[in-house]
């Protein structure tokens, strides 16, 4: 009941500010209704006012609602709690978001003096202008704890009669126990209260017997890192999110919270340290849990293999230094979908235990398990639970319990199952009804019993009975969000472009290392990879948060590129002697596990060279040497055509033909068109895209001109094209021996609500495509035989995908692009799209990118296509000079692996020390022995952990060391060089 207003001001500014500059803004007093900032706005208010005198001997709070959310700070800044407006935008069948009281005292004693700062953003829990930006609450107000308890008293037993059956006892004496308490309830004072909660009380005791399913409840605030909202405002959600938490833990001593991201808790440390300091404490006791094993909750489609690798080294390297704690188990409950890579990964990494909620989003299935085994694609398993109720933000309530009990599906082998609640995904966390709930149904007959406790707890129980438990074998797809496979074009192709950039300077960093002693940038590596990891995070990488976010990370992923090419110089510098003035020498670089031979053009000049694996050679261009002649070339109007390859155009610039000259055969379906860019009507956003798109009649860009032309060993067809506000223009190039046709694009994407699309119908036939995704490949059908076929209409690849039947088959290559469409003889890339939501000028920009077709005899191994996306994404590298010491060794290499399926994914220096790390895989789905050939001496090498800590000790003969790999197995090795 508000006694009386609070005097108000606020100084306010665009961006947050510290507390001791709290002063900085543009000040202004405010009054009820009045409006104090637009959207993004920040503030710092200041409340004042006097406890009236009539409110002595009475319990007081502050009712504070400033249309946005609010940190609470105490005398010196350091957050209290958080609030958060009672209009904020949730799904209200979930809970209330609204978080407005501040308790002040249980017993004022009059005239108590209130001077109170909050740290506000104008902006609801999903980045929502509300109620515009008015202060719509500030007031002093009675509180009374009987009628607070009795209201959830009330609310727990008449939520439980409605789920209970009709025909029950027990709901019966339910409507009676409530029906006799309201009538006590005449003036709403608290001795009325009282008597009514005498009168439930019988009904609240009453507890249930044996369960057959015990319910497992953590608190939880799932905060998006960036969404709705931009970075800047994530760490304050943190800070709010988790002060509220501790306050909480104050008044519930049963209440038990967990939260993951250590990229959050980071945040917490640097800018709350003394709310840090509390978070580590409340560990230490054990009632906060550290969940999830990695750097953020990333996007698991996009990221490469070595880039969840170094989530998990991250990760948990923070938790140990920082907490003591070594999780075990990965937290992603909201990521849309998950590699078949994945078990494997987690294994290596100790972590057994995998929980998500996101599978319940499915479209068209219904996923059969909460309680599974999965497995991936080298037999690995990891115990998966997926909470019942298919939320993280849950109510608490009776219903549901009731829904989590109703949906397990597998409570027919487990009795155990989790629940996850709070406010989620912009933070907020629980609240204080989530808690009165949870309190009132530990063991309350008619429901399930809840007990709070760690959730790694839970999953070590149900791990004692794994024997009983189905397994789910390959990728966990979401049927939902298929278009982020592609939206947000610029994003996907920085990341992937710094990925294989960074595992350049791992390369040349350790090189620089062990041949001229030059300190390895850890320190950099560190605070690049970290901020890699952190635009991976499943809003943010896939396209589905606004435009500020991407204004934001598109230029620190720039920057992020410069600094890793600098820092890629510095080492090649170190190593590399400048050429003697009458000398043009370049020194080539491989950072790939086999030997390249291919052409370069170098100084203006064309020279086929041959590279050993992780090596370099040596190369000397003299005037006395002169191009190779371009012999099967052939650049004209329709043809393009080399020693291996024959291609036809069609009138409008699409390819009519591919003849296969080595294997006499036609590429292309009969009578079809290749490489007609097409544009379809796509009225989604950021996350889907219509399934029925290509039943609509597709547009297509138009060619304005087209120029053929021979270049040294390349024959080119130049193509420009316009569509709309759009132009386009594409090189189809074919070099001289080689299988690859490129095709090397520009676009300036000036669409609204389309989607650009590239096809190849294939003259092959096969039930199964081939898809390349982390540390292997994944088989996925071509045709829609059952539903959960038809529901997988686009699927997420990284460097290829593959048709191939017994004797032939045919690739598409990227450098770039992850959304493929596989249907029949059909392979079909998603360029771009251009969605309105939540950001409506999404990939409208100039954009680069190359796609190649790869016709190869045989299925993709003995096509050897790994290789070739391999190789598109990864050219050689050429430096002008010569390698220290080349004179004597014109090439050499670092490391030899005698097996062509066998890949070398990353080389680096290890984390604790200056061993050299080899982190290979098995490529083809074969067991496989391999012999490694060092070019360093070898003192010791060990079989490691993606951790790099130790596992076995291999025995080497000189600089070789034979491994056994599994399918698809990754194997990571420890060297230490010989002194």
């Amino acid at each position: 009941m508000p006694l009386t207003a609070l005097q108000v001001e606020a100084w306010i500014t665009p961006e947050p500010v510290p507390f001791a500059e709290r002063l900085s803004g543009a000040h202004k007093e405010l009054s009820i209704g009045q409006s104090w900032g637009k959207l993004w706005d920040c503030a710092w208010f200041h409340f004042t006012g006097t406890v009236p005198e009539q409110a002595g001997g009475k319990a007081i709070v502050l009712l504070i609602d400033l249309s946005g959310e609010a940190c609470v700070v105490d005398q010196v800044g350091n957050p209290v709690l958080g609030l958060t407006t009672v209009s904020s935008t949730f799904d209200k069948s979930l809970g209330r978001p609204g978080k407005r009281v501040v308790p002040l005292t249980e017993q004022a004693h009059g005239s108590e003096v209130i001077d109170l700062w909050a740290d506000a953003g104008c902006n609801d829990l999903f980045g929502v202008y509300q109620d515009s930006g008015s202060l719509k609450e500030a007031h002093i107000a009675l509180y009374s704890t009987e009628m607070y308890q009795l209201y959830y008293d009330f609310a727990v037993l008449y939520e439980l009669m409605q789920e209970l059956p009709e025909d029950t006892a027990r709901r019966h004496r339910i409507l009676a126990a409530l029906h006799k308490a309201s009538l006590e309830l005449v003036e709403y004072s608290s001795e009325e209260a009282q008597r009514a909660r005498t009168i439930l009380a019988p009904e609240l005791a009453k507890t249930g017997g044996t369960p057959s399913l015990k319910v497992s409840a953590i608190g939880h605030a799932h905060i998006d890192l960036a969404w709705l909202w931009p970075l800047r405002e994530t760490i304050r959600k943190g800070a709010r999110s988790f002060a509220t938490t501790l306050a909480l833990m104050e008044r519930y001593q049963d209440y038990i919270f967990g939260a993951s991201q250590p990229q959050l808790y980071q945040w917490m440390k640097t800018y709350y340290p003394a709310l840090y300091k509390r978070i580590q404490a409340r560990v230490a006791e054990g009632r906060w849990e550290i969940q999830g094993a990695m750097w953020i909750e990333p996007d698991t489609n996009v990221p490469s293999g070595e880039a969840l690798v170094r989530q998990l080294i991250y990760g948990k390297r923070f938790f140990r230094e920082e907490f003591g704690k070594d999780p075990r188990m990965l937290w992603l409950p909201d990521v849309f979908g998950y590699t078949a890579a994945l078990p494997q990964i987690l294994k290596k990494a100790g972590v057994d235990y995998f929980l998500t909620i996101k599978l319940s989003w499915n479209t068209f299935n219904v996923f059969p398990h909460h309680t599974f085994l999965w497995q991936g694609i080298d037999g690995t398993q990891v115990l998966a639970h997926m909470p019942p109720e298919g939320t993280y933000n849950s109510s608490a309530a009776p219903r549901a319990i009731r829904a989590t009990e109703k949906n397990f599906a597998d409570k027919v082998v487990s009795e155990e199952c989790v629940l996850l609640y709070g406010i989620g995904d912009g933070g907020g966390g629980p609240g204080r009804e989530h808690l009165e709930y949870l309190a009132r149904e530990r063991n309350l007959e008619g429901l399930a019993p809840v007990k709070q406790e760690p959730i790694e707890n839970f999953f070590q129980r149900i791990a004692e009975k794994t024997d009983e438990y189905k397994t789910w074998v390959g990728e966990l797809y979401l049927e939902k969000h298929q278009g982020t496979y592609t939206t947000q074009a610029r994003s996907k192709r920085f990341n992937r472009k710094l990925e294989l950039a960074l595992r350049e300077l791992e390369f040349f960093s350790f090189l620089a290392l062990i041949t001229a002693g030059q300190p390895y940038p850890s320190q950099q590596l560190d605070a690049i990879w970290q901020e890699v990891l952190l635009y991976q995070f499943h809003d943010i990488l896939p396209g589905s948060s606004i435009k500020r976010v991407y204004d934001e990370s598109l230029a620190r992923y720039q920057e992020l590129s410069n600094q890793v090419k600098q820092l890629t110089k510095k080492a090649q510098a170190t190593l590399i002697r400048q050429p003697q003035a009458n000398r043009q020498t370049y020194t080539i670089f491989n950072s790939l596990s086999w030997v390249r031979s291919e052409w370069l053009q170098v100084q203006g000049q064309w020279r086929y060279v041959t590279v050993p694996s992780l090596g370099y050679s040596s190369l000397e261009i003299t005037e006395q040497l002169a191009n190779d002649a371009p012999t099967q070339l052939v650049a004209s109007a329709q043809i393009l055509e080399n020693d291996l390859l024959q291609l036809r155009f069609a009138p409008d610039g699409a390819i009519q033909a591919i003849f296969d000259k080595e294997h006499q055969r036609d590429v292309l379906a009969p009578q079809q068109l290749a490489n007609r860019l097409s544009l379809y009507h796509d009225n989604g956003d950021a996350w889907d895209f219509p399934m029925d798109y290509d039943e609509r009649p597709a547009l297509s860009f138009a060619l304005e001109s087209s120029h053929a032309f021979l270049t040294g060993p390349q024959a080119i067809m130049e193509q420009h094209y316009s569509f709309g506000q759009s132009t386009l223009r594409q090189q189809v190039i074919l070099t001289k021996g080689s299988r690859r046709i490129d095709f090397v694009t520009t676009v300036d994407w000036r669409e609204s609500h389309k989607m650009l699309r590239t096809s190849f119908p294939l003259n092959v036939s096969a039930t199964e495509a081939t898809c390349d995704i982390q540390f292997g490949t994944i088989k996925r059908p071509t045709h829609h035989n059952t539903s959960i076929d038809m529901a997988r209409y686009e699927v997420c690849a990284h460097k290829w995908v593959d048709l191939s039947q017994a004797d032939y088959g045919v690739a598409l290559l990227n450098d770039c692009k992850y959304g493929h469409k596989i249907s029949q003889n059909v392979l079909d890339l998603n360029l771009l799209r251009s969605p309105h939501y939540p950001d409506p000028q999404a990939d409208l920009a100039q954009h680069e990118f190359t796609y190649a077709l790869f016709p190869h005899a045989g299925d993709h191994v003995a096509g050897q296509v790994m290789r070739a996306g391999y190789e598109l994404n990864v050219p050689l590298d050429v430096i002008p000079g010569e390698l220290e010491g080349s004179a004597s060794l014109p090439e050499a290499s670092l490391v030899q692996i005698s097996a062509e399926n066998v890949i070398l994914e990353g080389v680096k220096k290890a984390e604790q020390n200056d061993d050299l790390i080899l982190r290979l895989y098995e490529s083809a789905g074969a067991t496989t022995r391999t012999e490694l050939i060092a070019g360093i001496g070898i003192a010791e090498i060990w079989k490691t952990n993606l951790l790099e800590e130790k596992e076995a000790r291999l025995e080497h003969t000189g600089r070789k060391v034979e491994v056994v790999l599994g399918p698809f197995e990754i194997l990571t090795l420890r060297l230490q060089p010989a002194r």
